[in-house]
């Protein structure tokens, strides 16, 4: 059932995407038609499925990089007041910076490579994936704490044993969309410099006005990002559901 509301939806979305350009009647390089950027995405597969390559190796360490880093975060937030005092804040203010803005900086410092794009996406999804945890640990339910008193558990037990399994739930809610925003961060940084990568492919093919290469290219994306989701999700709804 859910697999025909998806196909219904998808083409329900290109039923409108032609009657715009069949009613507007705009040019091909404004706005093409979807058979046109379905035939141009058969045409360059191997160059659209060259670069969605680098941009999936770009996601997928920036996603694991941010996770690792974010449930350590958590962690020192929720054993540590002082941690709290000093760095919640910053995590806070970090999310008030636009990420365009870092972008430049991160190519400045990193270079064109693999590994300035890697940051770009640790930096959009380490916010997401830090604050759900967090909000996990700190909200254990009080008669799993009241138990491990009474049994006289140690502050290392009860963290190991109790507040980490019922954080789960929420962590994996971070992870979802973390699996997301990940490819934004990638391909916004490939947008600032970057050879290689679907986003690189958008400004070169928008730059030479094939708008339909650049279309064919930005679904390839949408599509990439729905699968790493749906991935992500059946992962973390396994995570969550061995936590309970």
């Amino acid at each position: 059932m859910k697999t025909l509301s998806v196909l219904a939806a998808t083409l329900f979305a290109l039923a409108i995407w032609q009657a715009i350009v069949t009613l507007t009647g705009l040019p091909k390089f404004i706005l093409p038609g979807p058979a046109l950027v379905a035939e141009t995405w058969w045409q360059n597969r191997w160059l659209i499925a060259e670069h969605t390559w680098i941009t999936a190796i770009e996601v997928l360490i920036g996603l694991a990089c941010g996770t690792v880093l974010g449930v350590v975060t958590a962690l020192q937030l929720a054993n540590s007041r002082a941690a709290r005092v000093l760095v919640q804040p910053m995590l806070v203010f970090t999310q008030a910076l636009p990420v365009f803005a870092l972008a430049p900086l991160l190519t400045l410092w990193l270079g064109y490579g693999l590994w300035s794009k890697v940051a770009m996406a640790v930096l959009i999804i380490y916010f997401p994936i830090t604050s759900s945890f967090f909000d996990g640990l700190m909200r254990t339910p009080p008669g799993y704490l009241d138990l491990a008193r009474t049994m006289q558990a140690s502050p290392r037990s009860v963290l190991w044993h109790i507040r980490i399994p019922a954080a789960l739930p929420s962590l994996a809610s971070g992870m979802r969309l973390a699996a997301v925003y990940a490819p934004i961060g990638a391909v916004i940084g490939e947008w600032v410099g970057s050879s290689q990568g679907l986003g690189y492919l958008m400004l070169l093919a928008n730059g030479r006005a094939k708008t339909d290469l650049m279309f064919a290219a930005m679904l390839t994306l949408g599509v990439f990002s729905i699968l790493l989701h749906l991935v992500v999700r059946r992962a973390t709804a396994r995570m969550a559901g061995e936590a309970r």
